[in-house]
């Protein structure tokens, strides 16, 4: 059957601003089974069909666009031990792979771009002077705190300025379609963290501070030797690994910065971080609330209670935070004064959804980033949207409100994929999550609706699998590159695509295209992209754009930091074949 839609009668008016001249990336559903026009974020009151602009010829013909990805280039270390510098190194090639179908001779010649678009992921955009913070857990693992937490809003602007730069996909050379953040947006749940990553995406000014409006407040003053003091002379721990003395890096890192914003439309999906305090701890103690917009923050701890701590948070015993609250408690005598703020007060998920709708950070739009009034009145955080004529995204909250960071989803989203999927049988699929399957093993009930079941990463596999117009599953969450192939009944078949985060090192996003090869098969090309920033850092430049070189330096130096974050050949830039379903 052909997966061609014909769009009967004229296409509602449609605001540029809105969507891509390219193509019309427009809302499908919001979680509730309702169809919305290409202009509306808000539930339309009928089931029509939705329609969409077709994508119009360009004017002049597609050539790829590799300046500024991994194709080309790639940031590499130029000294060999100690605190290690960062230049320019070889790009990466590009792999072909053939798990779920034979590559065709010739697929260049005849193929044609189905749609193009940007990932982001785990930005962990953050409030490093919260009271909530855990860099206390240094004591017993040094990489629960990073050197450069600091500077992630100038590093996530100087993203939203690579991806601007891009003027058309790296292998087809179509235009972008949208971008989409698969979740984590913010790090630990709190209102500073989501204003700044609306204004990072949408554009404004933004000031990376909060509590005293003129002094930082946190761990890096604190003269505690084992976070690195950068303004200082002390030897602390990262100085004594080479980390440098910055006179001045303090007050350039809560100085305002001004976000171009994303020139293409952009869509939302929430991670556990977004939802959680921490990330780890359901909502509803009002204790860790009041804490969190107070005047006292707890900077250290004893190395045996940091590991009691952080195995009760890997292992899942305290969803709730009872006994984390217990433990800050019991070391209230502990703690050091910091200004109070009501600004870092957590948000729920419906703020969560509020704040997208509202006209401030519309952006490029669409309004609502994906979400729409539909999810405010009906509690959900999960919607589709057009991509193009021939292609849906569908993006899934697999976060789990009971607490912890691995996920799931309940019965009532599963039963919603399905029908999404099968209302849209003639179209391709590619469905979002910040979730990974393996990562989709958290099955304790959502105190919002305790009777409803929850269902695992192997249960999506297996529904997904069973339509054969899913081409990807595209998330996040583990903070490495990682594609997987599942390979399902009858010959249907899709690639699971995990990228890196842009808190970690080697801090990227990725670019998706897809394309059909005319020839019974598709292709989904992957290619990865760093932020605009040089890769040499000058200790001297501590402007926007100097701050957002260090981050990535920063993180590459980071005591502890993984290595293998970047994945094999084969997770990173790919053409991954399919067979057409």
């Amino acid at each position: 059957m052909s997966r061609t839609r014909s769009v009967a009668g004229p296409v509602p008016g449609v605001n540029r601003r809105t969507v891509l001249a390219a193509t019309a990336a427009v809302s499908v559903s919001a979680g509730v089974g309702y169809a919305l026009r290409p202009t509306e974020s808000a539930a339309a009151t009928t089931a029509e069909t939705p329609v969409a602009q077709s994508r119009r010829a360009p004017a002049a013909p597609l050539a790829p666009y590799t300046r500024g990805t991994t194709v080309a280039a790639v940031a590499a270390p130029r000294t060999s031990s100690g605190y290690r510098r960062l230049g320019d190194g070889p790009g990466w090639s590009r792999t072909v792979r053939a798990e779920l179908a034979a590559p065709k001779s010739g697929r260049a010649g005849r193929r044609t771009a189905l749609a193009a678009f940007v990932q982001l992921t785990d930005l962990h955009l953050m409030d490093s002077q919260h009271p909530m913070r855990l860099e206390y857990l240094r004591s017993t693992d040094v990489h629960a705190w990073r050197p450069h937490e600091a500077l992630s809003v100038p590093g996530a602007i100087s993203l939203v300025e690579r991806i601007n730069a891009l003027r058309g996909a790296p292998v087809t050379g179509t235009p972008l379609h949208f971008a989409m953040t698969t979740g984590d947006n913010t790090d630990n749940n709190a209102k500073t963290e989501l204003e700044w990553f609306l204004k990072v995406m949408s554009g404004g000014r933004i000031t990376p501070n909060s509590g005293d409006p003129r002094h930082y407040e946190g761990v890096q003053n604190s003269g505690l030797k084992q976070f690195w003091n950068p303004d200082s002379t002390v030897r602390d721990a990262d100085k004594q690994r080479g980390f440098p003395h910055l006179a001045g890096f303090l007050a350039a890192a809560i100085r305002e910065l001004n976000s171009p914003g994303l020139n293409l439309p952009w869509y939302s999906t929430v991670g556990n971080h977004d939802a959680m305090p921490l990330g780890c701890y359901g909502h509803g103690d009002s204790w860790l609330a009041e804490y969190a917009v107070g005047g006292r923050k707890l900077m250290s701890l004893p190395a045996a209670e940091a590991k009691k701590l952080q195995t009760s948070i890997s292992k899942a015993t305290d969803p709730r935070g009872t006994h984390f609250r217990d433990l800050l408690r019991a070391h209230t005598r502990d703690m050091r004064s910091v200004t109070p703020d009501e600004r870092r007060a957590p948000y729920t998920p419906a703020e969560y959804v509020r704040a997208h709708l509202d006209p401030a950070y519309r952006g490029v739009g669409p309004v609502g980033h994906g979400y729409s009034t539909a999810n405010l009145d009906a509690g959900t955080q999960y919607y589709s949207f057009r991509i193009a004529e021939d292609v849906i995204g569908i993006s899934l909250d697999t976060t789990d409100a009971g607490g912890h960071y691995e996920g799931s989803i309940g019965t009532a989203q599963l039963n919603w994929l399905d029908r999404t999927l099968r209302d849209n049988k003639d179209a391709y699929a590619v469905v979002f999550s910040h979730h990974t399957s393996k990562t989709m093993d958290n099955t304790r009930p959502d105190p919002a609706r305790p009777g409803e079941r929850r269902h695992s990463g192997d249960e999506v596999i297996a529904l997904l699998g069973r339509h054969a117009g899913v081409l990807a599953w595209v998330n996040g969450h583990i903070h490495r590159n990682d594609i997987t192939p599942h390979a399902a009944a009858g010959g249907r078949s899709f690639w699971e695509i995990s990228t890196a985060s842009h808190v970690d090192y080697p801090q990227l996003a990725r670019v998706i295209e897809l394309a059909d090869n005319k020839d019974g098969t598709l292709s989904v090309f992957t290619t990865l992209v760093e932020s605009a920033a040089p890769h040499r850092t000058d200790f001297a430049d501590l402007s926007q754009t100097g701050l957002a070189a260090l981050y990535r330096e920063l993180s590459f130096n980071a005591p502890g930091a993984r290595t293998d974050l970047g994945g094999a050949a084969g997770d990173r830039n790919t053409e991954l074949v399919l067979k057409k379903g």
